[in-house]
């Protein structure tokens, strides 16, 4: 994740570590021309069978050491075209028995027309959930109870995620799987299970490396660039899991700040104003990077929690704190505007983005048509070598990302998956900041630009709900005008 959410992006942390096998049958030798027969007859030893409904809670579960077997099984398969196959297999062929659910649904139906008493219906319906579940959700299940067997699973979806990315496996059969595999990780890293922990430079090395190893939105330079997010005025804080006591998870950067600010450049790169914090310069707490440290925990709702916690931590250190916002990057905000760019240029004459006048500005800056010189300074960051080009673009650039951010949707939803995010968690997009990122990675993804998502927290209930029920989004006078200029000055 850059930036937590269903976008969001891990970078593997960890090399993946799987539970130590356990004595038993040995594992089919691996090897480069590795059978597809090899692949079915682990499966078949692997996967419990499902017991009859009547025995679901008398049958023994499975022996350690068949679940084992297929950790050690699945741990030597090196390359990512093997594990896709066997993950393949493993979702094609021990999923749900549809004629189970056949024959269940339509005894639910009968029994509904024959106005049986509620207990035999409930029971009937109960068989039909039961014949709904896939076998393979009783191997995660057992394994999930093997030494390290959590951290294998999390690891396993990664690499079905990855899988799936490039199209090395396909299908409803994957889709389902992972599906099933995500609601398990749900659960097991809900927020119960979860130990919100303070990094500071006296915390172990060994955390501190991995915390700069897994920043994915504002990459740490050196160690002293890792002791200022970690000193005076900033804050940073992880959740571990129980499982994996110490290990971060998701990890976010705080800055204390007088005001909300407007650029990442005073906070990742300027030095605080003392070495000791002085409370009454304290007023704002700005969430400037969120990040995932384990991709088969994409989608898994940590980032929320996260926050919520330490919003709540925040506050007993600091009662007076009054504002908590985001500085959030735009990832895609170029993209989508080359994108743009480079429809129109292919059909001559056609301008819907920049008025007459801003397009006469820009082509006398640049000596060249608007559409064509554009795509190459923004695919570049040259632009900002420029300062007229700077100038004559802060305009039209400032209203296409509010559009972007605002009216671009997927499924009447945030197109955006860092505007998404926050604002399923109730939050106000409340400003977009020009030249607010410097850096080549800011230039290059967001022209530059990034918005505060600002948290009101007696508003951030009702906001969410009106966001995921009636697909709203609450925005300051500052975005909504700036749509409003979009809409008058660009016709998409």
């Amino acid at each position: 994740m850059r930036a937590l959410g269903p976008g969001l992006k891990a970078r593997r942390l960890f090399p993946p570590r799987y539970p130590p096998r356990l004595p038993g049958p040995r594992a089919p030798r691996l090897c480069s021309g590795l059978t597809a027969g090899a692949m079915d007859e682990l499966l078949r030893r692997a996967v419990p069978p499902t017991p009859a409904y009547e025995l679901r809670e008398k049958t023994p579960a499975p022996a350690e050491g068949q679940c084992a077997d297929f950790v050690s099984f699945y741990g030597g398969l090196a390359e990512t075209a093997q594990r896709a196959e066997l993950l393949g297999r493993l979702a094609q062929g021990f999923g749900v028995d549809h004629g189970q659910v056949a024959e269940q649904s339509a005894g639910v139906l009968q029994l509904r027309q024959q106005s049986r008493e509620v207990a035999v219906l409930l029971q009937a319906e109960d068989r039909l959930r039961y014949a709904l579940v896939p076998r393979y959700r009783g191997l995660f299940h057992h394994i999930s109870k093997l030494d390290g067997g959590v951290r294998f699973l999390v690891q396993l979806r990664a690499d079905l995620l990855e899988a799936q990315a490039l199209k090395l496996v396909e299908g409803p059969h994957v889709r389902e799987m992972n599906g099933v595999l995500k609601s398990m990780l749900s659960e097991w890293f809900s927020s119960g299970f979860l130990s919100l922990e303070r990094v500071t430079w006296h915390s172990p090395c060994e955390v501190l490396q991995k915390i700069s190893e897994c920043e994915a939105v504002h990459p740490v330079k050196n160690w002293m660039d890792m002791k200022r997010r970690v000193g005076p005025y900033r804050r940073c804080y992880f959740f571990s899991h129980c499982s994996t006591p110490g290990e971060p998870l998701v990890v976010l950067h705080v800055a204390l700040t007088s005001d909300i600010s407007n650029n990442i450049q005073g906070i990742v790169k300027e030095c605080p104003p003392s070495e000791t914090e002085e409370r009454d310069r304290i007023s704002a707490a700005i969430f400037y990077s969120i990040s995932l440290t384990q991709q088969g925990l994409q989608g898994v709702e940590l980032g929320t929690f996260l926050i919520k916690r330490v919003v709540r931590e925040l506050q007993k250190e600091f009662p007076h704190l009054g504002a908590f916002s985001s500085l959030s990057p735009i990832p895609g905000f170029t993209k989508w505007l080359l994108g743009l760019l480079n429809v129109q240029g292919k059909e001559h004459g056609r301008n819907e983005l920049f008025t007459d006048s801003e397009c006469k500005e820009i082509s006398e800056v640049t000596g060249d048509p608007v559409h064509e010189s554009l795509k190459g300074f923004l695919s570049s960051g040259e632009w900002v070598k420029s300062e007229k080009l700077v100038q004559a673009l802060q305009g039209p650039l400032m209203r296409l990302c509010a559009w972007y951010l605002y009216g671009e949707k997927h499924r009447g939803y945030a197109l955006n998956p860092v505007a998404n995010f926050h604002l399923q968690n109730g939050a106000v997009m409340w400003r977009i900041n020009w030249m607010a990122d410097s850096s080549l990675k800011g230039l290059t993804s967001s022209c530059g630009l990034m918005v505060n998502y600002r948290y009101y927290l007696e508003e951030t209930g009702p906001n969410s709900i009106n966001y995921l029920g009636s697909k709203s989004i609450k925005a300051s006078e500052q975005v909504l005008s700036l749509v409003a200029q979009f809409q008058k000055n660009s016709k998409l």
